[in-house]
């Protein structure tokens, strides 16, 4: 089985992983990127938060069957080359974390919704932002989310040469 994780494929053997056995652990105890956390085991928390094509998924709760062949980022890969994700930046300029622990669910859940909705509302901020805090730094991760949603490059409007 090939696991294709932030960019790069990683080939699994058998003898390691097991079609049933959950993302989240092939993630952490096979490739050893710890940055996803195991929290509920039931895809309640978030902690486990990854991106499979693109799209927020509880990686608890994900079989590597369901991976096979689909591009997988973590936490690990959510910073580029150039360097941090705006929500990244945010999340720091906002002091969002005090344990941490869900903190790298919630980055990959509220990059999800800025592919998706580059300027949301409150509205869909609380409707996409179900991980669980334990902490309760929801006003600071709402207000992160808004700083990185502003400090993201937006599509400019077609020019007339543009349209030619």
């Amino acid at each position: 089985m090939d696991l294709h994780v932030n960019g790069k494929n990683h080939p699994l053997q058998g003898d390691q992983v097991a079609p049933e056995m959950p993302l989240l652990w092939a993630l952490r105890d096979v490739l050893q990127l710890t940055g996803t956390k195991f929290g509920c085991g039931i895809g309640a928390c978030g902690a486990c938060t990854v991106h499979l094509d693109g799209q927020a998924v509880r990686s608890c709760v994900t079989p590597l069957s369901a991976v096979q062949g689909r591009e997988v980022r973590t936490i690990e890969g959510l910073a580029s080359p150039a360097g941090l994700h705006a929500l990244q930046a945010a999340w720091i300029a906002q002091q969002v974390p005090q344990c941490g622990y869900c903190q790298s669910g919630m980055l990959m859940a509220a990059a999800d919704l800025l592919a998706r909705h580059p300027q949301p509302s409150d509205a869909q901020i609380d409707e996409a932002i179900s991980n669980l805090c334990r902490c309760g730094t929801y006003p600071r991760v709402r207000a992160a989310i808004h700083a990185a949603a502003h400090a993201q490059p937006t599509a400019a409007a077609p020019t007339a040469e543009m349209m030619r």
